[in-house]
């Protein structure tokens, strides 16, 4: 479901834009610091709610405004529009088709967009919240009740533990949702890991060349049940007034021979690593779920010699989705000509 229309207001240093996109390849163009990547975090914001680069909702608002809008619409199958709005103090709000979104969450299954960015090693090299977001996006896709039992669990969580810190001899009440909802939450994405192995191992030696293994930590001690762990973490809970063991701690860890990745690779390795990881995704959502998502490429040339940029590109072209990509060459066509061109100066931005 490609994006077939965007407009923004007032995000970062774009006061206004409009833009037509072809389902193919769509270029955006221009010299640095001119608002390339704010279109591309637009774009993100239809299908997140949030951006790609910070997670301070005001720092995307213009700088002298109190709102920010971001308006899209899809094209087939389901052409129906979307909008975004961020306001100071205040919660980000959706809109699909005319009808507020229930939550955030909704604007992935309206509008499922992808982004590699020159900060895509964050997903090797920082803690694990960025893991498991990638994972959860790719689960939510091929498991209709896992953003249930999300919601359902995140909620317990916090209701414990608010009861830690002000009334903790009740706290415990809600461990039985925390199994049942963090038991089912936990099958869901071994079973997405299971399903994304063989991609995860073609896409990863195509792309980086490296033995790197994904396993899946499910956010307490693996030889006790989830029930049998909040059991044993209570005395640390009631102390410090958090809940310790469940699938909120869960990790993604990325090891290669045995040792933590971002340990013993290269700044380099690891976005190609982290770019296998969102590749592998894509193409495991697309033959098994029919799911093209649009994906979303930020100066890809930039840091990639002939070799690694040739490999890359190939690894995009196979996934036969709308690409929107940044450069500061005029001349880029490493993913063939563009159907469509955008040129940036100045805070405008005009089709070429």
């Amino acid at each position: 479901m490609p994006l077939a229309e965007l407009a923004l207001e007032n995000l970062r240093c774009i006061q206004r834009a409009e833009l037509v996109l072809a389902p193919g390849i769509n270029l955006i163009r221009g010299p640095n610091a001119s608002g390339k990547t704010s279109l591309l975090e637009g774009i993100y914001l239809l299908g997140r709610g949030r951006s790609f680069r910070t997670r301070n909702p005001e720092r995307l608002i213009r700088h002298g405004e109190e709102v920010l809008q971001a308006m899209g619409r899809t094209s087939w199958p389901t052409n129906q529009r979307i909008r975004v709005k961020m306001a100071r103090h205040q919660p980000t709000s959706g809109e699909i088709a005319g009808v507020p979104a229930g939550s955030l969450a909704q604007l992935a299954q309206a509008f499922p967009v992808q982004v590699i960015e020159p900060g895509i090693h964050k997903l090797i090299e920082e803690a694990s919240p960025r893991r498991r977001r990638w994972l959860d996006w790719a689960v939510f896709h091929v498991e209709p009740n896992f953003i249930d039992s999300w919601q359902r669990y995140a909620r317990a969580v916090r209701q414990r533990n608010a009861a830690l810190r002000t009334a903790p001899d009740t706290a415990r009440v809600w461990d039985g949702e925390l199994v049942r909802h963090g038991d089912a939450i936990t099958s869901a994405r071994l079973r997405l890991l299971e399903s994304l192995k063989p991609y995860w191992a073609d896409t990863v030696r195509r792309l980086a060349d490296l033995p790197v293994d994904l396993r899946y930590a499910p956010g307490w001690n693996q030889d006790l049940s989830l029930e049998e762990s909040l059991t044993e973490s209570w005395v640390r809970d009631r102390h410090r007034g958090l809940s310790h063991s469940g699938p909120h701690r869960a990790d993604v860890q990325v090891r290669i021979d045995g040792h933590t990745a971002r340990d013993i690779l290269s700044r380099g390795q690891q976005k190609l690593v982290a770019t296998a990881m969102v590749l592998a995704q894509l193409k495991m959502l697309g033959e098994r779920m029919a799911l093209v998502p649009t994906l979303l490429l930020d100066d890809p040339a930039a840091e990639l010699d002939a070799e690694k940029l040739a490999r890359f590109v190939e690894q995009v072209k196979s996934l036969h989705c709308q690409l929107v990509l940044t450069s500061l060459n005029p001349e880029e066509g490493s993913f063939g000509p563009p159907d469509r061109t955008f040129h940036v100066e100045q805070r405008r931005v005009q089709p070429v």
